[in-house]
């Protein structure tokens, strides 16, 4: 039986916001959001879904990258509890991530999958109620452009919104209906405590506004 990763179970009392507020105290450049993958599955932007789990990363490139493509095939080694996340260059138009993916990963015990690019088979998704967040869907498969070459690399997110944002192999992956946020493995401990403190502060600033008191006023009583 495998032993329940501690961060884990203490992250899934804290929403994705929660996660970014302790690590902006922790000064890590925009709270660990990864801009642009969104909820597409089991809904589109809606309920109480979420995934925690350590980052497996898969790596695709051009066809023309003079790297070998990986020797197996990286879905059939996605350890249990894992959140698969694959990295696809930048404006690729084919999907990289179908619905036989998230049957294997699913079958493996990873708890979601996140897409840096497209991925197709939505309805299919949706019926394995698997979680997905990704930057678009698409129709086309992945080999006629791409290819994997790499997994458990670091690799960079595919935006030019936020330069250099990396995700590395064991890294925290949180993801909810407000997006997805990385928690580097070593700040994780240190980011914990920051996050029940700003949750309760927050819980009883809401009560006491609710009641009448100003923001202004709350805010200094509670979070000091």
């Amino acid at each position: 039986m495998t032993k329940e990763d501690p961060i884990v179970k203490a992250l899934q009392q804290y929403t994705t916001c929660d996660v970014s507020d302790a690590l902006i105290k922790l000064k890590y450049r925009n709270g660990g959001f990864l801009s642009g993958l969104t909820m597409w599955s089991p809904h589109r932007q809606e309920g109480a879904t979420k995934i925690v789990g350590p980052a497996y990363t898969v790596q695709y490139v051009p066809l023309d990258d003079p790297r070998p493509k990986h020797p197996t095939h990286y879905i059939d080694n996605v350890p249990k509890g894992s959140v698969v996340f694959v990295s696809a260059p930048a404006k690729t138009p084919n999907a990289v991530y179908g619905g036989l993916m998230s049957t294997r990963a699913r079958s493996l015990g990873a708890v979601g999958s996140v897409i840096d690019g497209r991925f197709r088979d939505l309805q299919e998704q949706r019926d394995l109620h698997y979680p997905i967040f990704a930057r678009d869907v698409g129709t086309a498969p992945p080999a006629e452009l791409v290819k994997v070459v790499a997994v458990n690399v670091p690799v960079k997110l595919q935006t030019d919104e936020q330069e250099d944002m990396m995700i590395h192999p064991g890294d925290y992956l949180v993801g909810d209906i407000n997006g997805v946020v990385v928690l580097p493995k070593e700040m994780a401990e240190q980011a914990l405590p920051l996050m029940k403190k700003q949750v309760e502060a927050d819980a009883k600033m809401q009560v006491a506004i609710g009641g009448g008191m100003s923001f202004a006023e709350a805010s200094r009583k509670f979070r000091g």
